[in-house]
């Protein structure tokens, strides 16, 4: 489903990608690792189109995205992308159903088919007593489920998340886990995982480790990584 190649990455000297290859699979849960400045949370961004490669190409449902520009990117960046951040990102002068409702409105959506969809992913999500409230009266397992919602209102044919635990605690870290499982077999939702998380890592479909700007073949499940 999503398809990259010959991924290469600049920034001034440093050579932060390599000739990076990736695919994704419809429906998966794929988790990337590896030390920090291995270029892990750079791929993320330029798979999601939040950045550009020097070189390479990407693909999403064999429709090249990399040479999208302007309207038309943030268009389909919008209707077909979906991102979680480690910082959850919600407005603070909104509550939790307009913070969901906000990428529906802007794809100019029918304003009660959006409320609509929220209602039910926030309810899907166990926050049906808190779409009143803002995010500052939410705990942070509250805004990070907050932010999935945002990220499946247009209904995204992948969802980006870069450290999406690194900011909660492990009780709310393990709820999170088990939460991105559930919407993989509720929706066939695919994910693409960046994380120091080994646990979210382990109950992934793949795990991709990255060193150096490289990916490292893939092992065996099972086996360790040198």
């Amino acid at each position: 489903m999503l398809t990259a190649k010959n991924i290469f990455k600049k920034y001034g000297p440093l050579e932060v990608l390599k000739g990076v290859d990736i695919t994704i699979n419809k429906g998966e849960i794929v988790s990337i690792v590896g030390s920090s400045g291995a270029g892990k949370s750079t791929l993320l961004h330029i798979l999601g189109t939040l950045d550009n490669a020097d070189r390479g190409e990407i693909y999403l449902e064999n429709r090249r995205i990399d040479t999208l520009k302007g309207k038309p990117l943030a268009r389909f960046r919008n209707e077909h992308i979906g991102f979680v951040f480690q910082f959850h990102h919600l407005l603070p002068e909104f509550n939790a159903l307009e913070n969901v409702c906000i990428p529906g409105w802007i794809a100019g959506k029918k304003k009660k088919d959006v409320t609509e969809r929220a209602v039910t992913l926030l309810e899907t999500l166990n926050l049906k007593d808190r779409m009143e409230n803002k995010p500052q009266q939410l705990s942070g397992g509250e805004q990070q489920r907050v932010a999935v919602a945002r990220a499946l209102i247009n209904n995204p044919q992948i969802i980006f998340a870069d450290e999406p635990t690194g900011n909660l605690d492990s009780k709310n870290a393990k709820e999170l886990h088990e939460l991105f499982i559930r919407l993989r077999l509720q929706f066939n939702q695919t994910f693409l995982i960046v994380t120091h998380n080994e646990e979210l890592a382990a109950v992934s479909d793949r795990t991709i480790h990255m060193k150096d700007g490289k990916i490292l073949a893939e092992p065996i499940r099972g086996e360790e990584v040198i």
